[in-house]
């Protein structure tokens, strides 16, 4: 049977959150006085963090929520929000009776976007409906819509990461060269730090000029020569690349050859 709760005068209830970030980093918190355990996770006690309403419905628009508080806790700094360790990060909020342990999932979800103002912090909560949003029927494309090495594509992750180290830094630390690998390959792949201010994030590769890979960002203060990191190849999702680079075309997510929208504004082409 479930809990019945705030059915008596006085509760034994805090609120909690689980955040499960992309890193692979788990962060529990509660707004009671002391640290509990429960569902195999320390929540560690953070009265400065508030939540505020939480709304469901029963028909299929998203619900919402969010959490504010201030960046006093050493689990949610100043410089994890800046680099974007918590956006995206799956999210669950609930209720917990501190004494016996029991506990209710009231929101599950992830961080839509997250704010910054002085000391204080705010996050933007997404419910699971979101999914409900996307579209079950793809649109056609020319290219590829599939993520490389993901679902559609299956290709092996592992086949296309390598570990190496930086062998340069420029441009303010967005520019870097690496050491043992072609720089082409690289091209819309991702970049992840292993030591350093930025570890475990994932910095994608907007571009290579010259050997140079040019980030979406700049690295953290301290970057520089020798940092180790992990490269996952990229892919410019033409049907081209799939074909020859990889030989994969059979799996190919995409429409390269079907007439677009301007085939009627073509002109014929004399055979001569």
């Amino acid at each position: 049977m479930s809990r019945a709760w705030f059915s008596q005068p006085l509760e034994t209830v805090a609120v909690w959150w689980r955040i499960e970030r992309r890193d692979g980093v788990t962060l529990g918190f509660t707004s009671h006085d002391r640290d509990l355990v429960f569902n195999g996770l320390r929540h560690r006690t953070a009265p400065g963090m508030i939540p505020s309403a939480v709304r469901k419905s029963a028909t299929f628009e998203a619900d919402s929520a969010e959490i504010a508080g201030a960046l006093s806790h050493d689990s949610i700094s100043e410089a994890d929000l800046a680099v974007g360790r918590f956006d995206g990060a799956r999210v669950t909020m609930g209720l917990v009776d501190w004494e016996t342990l029991v506990a209710e999932t009231l929101f599950a979800g992830s961080i839509g976007s997250v704010g910054r103002e002085g000391a204080q912090f705010s996050a933007e909560l997404a419910s699971v409906k979101q999914q409900l949003l996307h579209e079950v029927v793809p649109r056609t494309s020319p290219s590829c819509r599939a993520e490389f090495c993901g679902e559609g594509c299956t290709l092996s992750v592992a086949s296309y990461t390598h570990e190496s180290m930086l062998s340069d830094v420029g441009g303010e630390r967005q520019w870097v060269k690496v050491s043992g690998v072609a720089a082409d390959d690289f091209a819309f792949g991702w970049l992840r730090p292993v030591d350093g201010g930025d570890a475990g994030v994932m910095l994608s590769i907007r571009a290579v000029e010259d050997d140079w890979l040019v980030l979406e960002r700049p690295l953290a203060p301290g970057a520089d020569a020798g940092l180790r990191v992990q490269l996952l190849e990229g892919c410019d999702h033409t049907v081209g690349t799939c074909a020859q680079r990889f030989g994969n075309a059979v799996n190919f997510q995409g429409e390269p050859y079907l007439p677009g929208n301007d085939l009627l504004t073509r002109y014929p082409v004399v055979q001569g």
